[in-house]
């Protein structure tokens, strides 16, 4: 009995790292799209995401479905609550990819980004695949230190982010308003993609420690 009830608790593990590989995935066909002006890729992101939020929702039904069967306690319990937090932040990653997807279908057959700024929107889609790969990894390993590094590493994302808006705010730009709007908004949908890979590996330092990971440095010591 047991025995199965441990089996439960890593298939909920599982199914959040799958939804992880997803989301990484999803992002990075979402910026080839974007760049490339791909429409067929652009489609199949968008309708791939389903498969994200199919997950979340079995997810969340095997985990209320433990709590209300094995009424976990201590770091049981911590593990099903925290699942449950990082399958929303999972699901919402894909959802930001989707939008990644959706607005290089609106601009087809035109490219939603200037051709200054392409090099900018791929390091940021490549660093975005990159930490959601890193929170994967964590999730697994439950590496307290490499799950705080994570936040770290995200500091490059805000970086990219705003040397987007100084493009935006430079007396230079000659894109027009449209193609602002379209900056603005993929760099935000970036930015947030990270911001959720770095809550997902802070979930696992709560996990792990009890402590919430503005309580420990990278050394794990409070």
């Amino acid at each position: 009995m047991r025995e199965a009830y441990h089996e439960e608790l890593n298939s909920i593990t599982e199914g959040l790292v799958e939804m992880a590989h997803l989301a990484g995935s999803a992002i990075g066909r979402a910026t080839t799209a974007l760049l490339d002006a791909d429409l067929k890729l652009a489609e199949d992101v968008i309708s791939a995401d389903a498969k994200v939020d199919d997950l979340q929702r079995d997810l969340e039904d095997r985990a209320i479905a433990l709590l209300a069967r094995q009424q976990p306690v201590a770091t049981d319990l911590r593990t099903v609550v925290t699942s449950l937090r990082m399958s929303a932040d999972l699901e919402r990653s894909g959802d930001l990819a989707q939008h990644v997807a959706k607005l290089a279908r609106l601009r087809h057959p035109e490219h939603a980004i200037p051709r200054d700024l392409r090099r900018t929107i791929l390091e940021m889609g490549q660093l975005a695949q990159r930490l959601m790969a890193q929170a994967a990894e964590v999730v697994i390993t439950q590496d307290v230190d490499a799950a705080l590094q994570l936040e770290k590493d995200d500091d490059r994302m805000d970086e990219l982010h705003r040397m987007l808006f100084q493009h935006l705010l430079d007396d230079r730009w000659q894109h027009g308003v449209e193609t602002a709007v379209n900056v603005t908004l993929v760099g935000r949908y970036y930015e947030r993609f990270a911001d959720h890979a770095v809550s997902v590996a802070q979930r696992v330092v709560y996990l792990v420690t009890g402590e919430h990971a503005d309580e420990l440095t990278t050394d794990g010591l409070a």
